[in-house]
Formats: C-alpha cells, sequence, structure tokens
C-alpha cells in the first residue's frame, strides 16, 4: 500500500532530523510520500520534493528500514541540492588563469586543474581565464581556489558561469549534508570513495567478484535479506574494492517475476564504508529503493498518477521539464520499451555475471560501534586520506548544513564521461585492460590522459585512454550510469 503525506510549508518547530532538513530548505512547498508501493518488497521508499519561486526544481528519494529513515534520506537530499546552491549563487567568483593565481597566491592556494581527474585528451591552458570559488582545506582551514565546476552539483549553482569554459560537466558526486558540518562531510567522503573504488570496476567493467554472505551479523540486512528471498529475489552482492581498507560493495539481483515493472530489473545499490556491516547495509537498502525509484522516475506517468499524491504532479507540472543530456535521455528512453527479459538480457554478461567469491567475513571491518558518531568517522576517512588533500565548500542552513567535497585525485566518471588519472591508469593496467596502456595514444578513438607532475611520476610519463573502446564497452549500459531526470522521458513521449 502507498502511503501519502499531503504537502507541507516549513514550520517553526521540528519533531524529527527530517523535520529538521525539510525547514532548513528555502521557502516554498515541499512534499513527501512514499512509492514502494511500485514493488513488492515493502520497505520505504520516499520521495521529497520542493518548489520555491527563484529555486531550481528539487525532487530526491530517501531509503531506510523505517519510514523516518527514508523521508531523512530524502530531505538530506534536497538539502544538497538547495543549500549548495543558494550558496553557490551568491558567490562572486575569481577571475583569473591558473598561472596567475599561482603566482598570486602560491601551489597551495590554488588546485592545479589537471589534479582533478579530467576527460582525457582535456587541454588545459594555464594562460586562460576562468572562474574560480574558494575552498576550505579542511585539516588546516586555509582557502584554496578551485575551478568552479566542481564545487557544483548541478549546473544552475553556477548561472555565472559560461558553460563552455568548464572542465568537467557539473555532478552531484561529494555532496553531503546533515545536521553537523561533520557528518556532512563524512557523507561527502564516503560517496567519493565508493566513486572512487568502483569508477572501473562495476556495471559494464563488473569482474564478477560475488560476496559470499557467509556470516552477516546486521539485523536490518538479515531481515531485508528474507524478505527479497521470499519475494523470489536472487540478491548479488559484488565486491568491486578494498581500496583505503574500505569495503566497496554494489549489489544487483535477479528478478524473474513476470510481474515484476521492467526497469526494476536493473535496480543496482552501492555503498563504501570502513564497516564492511554498515556497507552491505546500505548497499541493499539501496538496491531495494532503486527497484521502486527506477520505475517512479522513468515509467509511464498514468499509473503513477493512481498512486501518488496529485499536489505533488501539480508541482511537477508547474515547471517545463529541464533540458537533459542526450545520451542519456535516449538511452534511457530506449530502455522504457524493453520488457523484463531484454533488460535482463544486456544485464547478463557482466553486470550479473559471477566469476569468483570472496567470502564476506574476509572483507575489511571495524570495532562494531566505534564509527556510530560522525565525527569518529569522518577522522577515520581523514587518516585513511593521508596523502589526499581535503577541500570543502560549506553551505550552512537553518539547523542544517550542506556541503561540497573535492578530493583531487580521487577517480570518478571514468566510463561515462571518460575522467581518468594515474591510478585509474594503473588499476585498469592491473586488469590487463585494453582501454588504457602508457606512451602516446596508439590509434584514432585514444587520447591522452590528463596528469598533473605527480601523476606523470607515478607511471614514468605519459598515458592514454581509449575513448572509442569505451564507448563500445558501455553500449546500451549507459543507463546505468547517468539518467535523466524523473518523468523527463515520459513527458517527453505525452
Amino acid at each position: 500500500m502507498t502511503r501519502a503525506v499531503e504537502p507541507r510549508t516549513p514550520t517553526v518547530s521540528a519533531s524529527s532530523v527530517a523535520d529538521r532538513l525539510a525547514d532548513a530548505l528555502p521557502a516554498g512547498e515541499v512534499g513527501d510520500f512514499d512509492v514502494s508501493g511500485l514493488d513488492r518488497i515493502g520497505l520505504p521508499v520516499v520521495s521529497a520534493d520542493h518548489l520555491g519561486d527563484g529555486w531550481p526544481r528539487a525532487a530526491a528519494v530517501g531509503y531506510g528500514a523505517t519510514v523516518e529513515q527514508a523521508r531523512t534520506g530524502a530531505y538530506g537530499e534536497l538539502a544538497e541540492a538547495l543549500l549548495l546552491h543558494g550558496q553557490l549563487r551568491a558567490m562572486v567568483p575569481h577571475r583569473a588563469s591558473y598561472a596567475e593565481l599561482r603566482a598570486e597566491r602560491g601551489a597551495a592556494g590554488v588546485v592545479d586543474p589537471r589534479s582533478l581527474v579530467l576527460r582525457a585528451g582535456t587541454v588545459v591552458d594555464d594562460d586562460e581565464p576562468r572562474s574560480w570559488l574558494p575552498t576550505v582545506r579542511w585539516r588546516t582551514g586555509e582557502t584554496v581556489l578551485v575551478p568552479a565546476e566542481f564545487c557544483a552539483s548541478a549546473g544552475e549553482d553556477l548561472p555565472w558561469q559560461d558553460p563552455a569554459e568548464r572542465l568537467v560537466p557539473v555532478i552531484t558526486n561529494g555532496s553531503g549534508a546533515g545536521d553537523t558540518v561533520q557528518r556532512a562531510v563524512a557523507h561527502g567522503l564516503l560517496e567519493l570513495l565508493q566513486r572512487d573504488g568502483n569508477t572501473t570496476a562495476f556495471r559494464a567493467m563488473d569482474a564478477g567478484v560475488v560476496i559470499d554472505l557467509d556470516d552477516v551479523r546486521d539485523p536490518v540486512t538479515r531481515a531485508t535479506l528474507d524478505r527479497l528471498r521470499s519475494a523470489g529475489i536472487d540478491v548479488v552482492p559484488k565486491l568491486a574494492s578494498t581500496g583505503f581498507g574500505l569495503v566497496d560493495v554494489h549489489v544487483v539481483g535477479v528478478d524473474r517475476e513476470p510481474e515484476t515493472p521492467p526497469l526494476a530489473v536493473t535496480a543496482c545499490g552501492e555503498a563504501a564504508h570502513p564497516d564492511r556491516e554498515a556497507a552491505l547495509r546500505k548497499a541493499l537498502l539501496e538496491y531495494v529503493s532503486s527497484r521502486s525509484r527506477k520505475v517512479f522516475s522513468h515509467g509511464p506517468l498514468e499509473p503513477l498518477r493512481r498512486l501518488t499524491p496529485e499536489a505533488y504532479w501539480r508541482r511537477e507540472f508547474a515547471r517545463p521539464a529541464e533540458s537533459q543530456e542526450t545520451r542519456a535521455f535516449t538511452a534511457m528512453r530506449e530502455w522504457t520499451h524493453l520488457d523484463g527479459g531484454q533488460l535482463r538480457a544486456l544485464l547478463e554478461p557482466v553486470v550479473l555475471a559471477r566469476r569468483s567469491t570472496v567470502p564476506f567475513t574476509a572483507l575489511p571491518t571495524v570495532a562494531p560501534g566505534s564509527l556510530d558518531d560522525p565525527s569518529a568517522l569522518l577522522a577515520e576517512l581523514l587518516h585513511r586520506l593521508a596523502d589526499f588533500d581535503v577541500l570543502v565548500v560549506v553551505a550552512p542552513g537553518d539547523g542544517a548544513v550542506a556541503v561540497k567535497v573535492i578530493v583531487p585525485g580521487l577517480e570518478a566518471e571514468t566510463m561515462s564521461y571518460g575522467r581518468i588519472a594515474a591510478r585509474g591508469v594503473e588499476r585498469l593496467l592491473e586488469r590487463d585492460s585494453p582501454l588504457v596502456g602508457l606512451g602516446a595514444p596508439p590509434h584514432d578513438g585514444a587520447a591522452p590522459v590528463v596528469l598533473d607532475p605527480a601523476g606523470r611520476e607515478r607511471l614514468g610519463g605519459d598515458a592514454w585512454l581509449d575513448l572509442a573502446g569505451i564507448a563500445r564497452t558501455v553500449g546500451p549500459l549507459y543507463p546505468l550510469y547517468r539518467e535523466p531526470s524523473r518523468h523527463v522521458v515520459a513527458r517527453s513521449e505525452r
């Protein structure tokens, strides 16, 4: 049964973390409701959204073992987006070249764009003016300038920037929110580490390492596994990496129930954490959430309208559909015309592949409860990232805070946007991947990897990435990497 909560506007008092996060949002209409009725699992999956004059339309999905946990996650994502947007759009960027800023502030006061993991083939001109924003070097409190697009979570956060100057597409990776800045920064760091660990180790690049759940102790995980098995779903937990001593895991599943909405079979949950129990729990609950979220976000509108409050659709249709990344939109539109069997056939060769196993009890962990406090978790993550700079944009709100965390050298978006640096090259070389190599690009379709001096020293010279080979490898699986905004595909077909 789908639960619906009527739209609400921010109130003076708050009775829960979710409500405090909602009250920290800008003035406007806010609503949340449960969309788990789109699936048969029965765990809460909450959609929350915001519509306010002068603010971008924002919507999010949260999940958890309880409705309140799911609401907290949903409103946390709204806070990430809107608080950061309000902070950035009001900032005045520094307009200068990297060469000018380095001469003025020294190497420690400005980030070398080459250290930020750029698309192979990108040309960085040190004398070209660009927009820079201040961040805080977390360990020292120093101010460090970073190209503006790395500080944002969406293009509309930077209304004063010419999109043509951006070195990378603006993405949410590294965003975090919470009731304290420590919780928000730890959240952002975990997401960065998760993406770093799986960027070339899951989805189209899945190595097929299945985790044997030999001794799972977490009661929420055990109950959720039982619930999924009872629903006829074969859960397949996969290991992407144990880099930095973290467990980087993703959960997929095999669901052969004919009545399952097709997009639900493409669900995936991801997590990284020093505690294997925490990582598996989050990835499993996100897998459950993904089953409903994908149907809600990209399925036909009429069945959805029967299950959701009319006030939501009034907010949704109050704005025109956003412009989209063409490849993500086109690929998802093609997926919406496939049935469950056809989508499962796309996933079976790699996403659902089982090539080796690793015992759950062999994965890294920590003492139970030792990292429950956000400050303790943040301190542990900073310790494990001792060789990396941690830069933060802080966007405070009333009772909540959002951040965007930037860690030069952590990898992301290799298979979607062709971004890679020295560590990513090394990992693909270790797998004997034909997608990378050392030296100059050997053929058309390959491009030079952008390396800073440390990266070039690490590899002993130049490297290349086969962008054309990446496109072939990903093929029709692109919607596993980038999705269009919710309802855009369905609205386009009306």
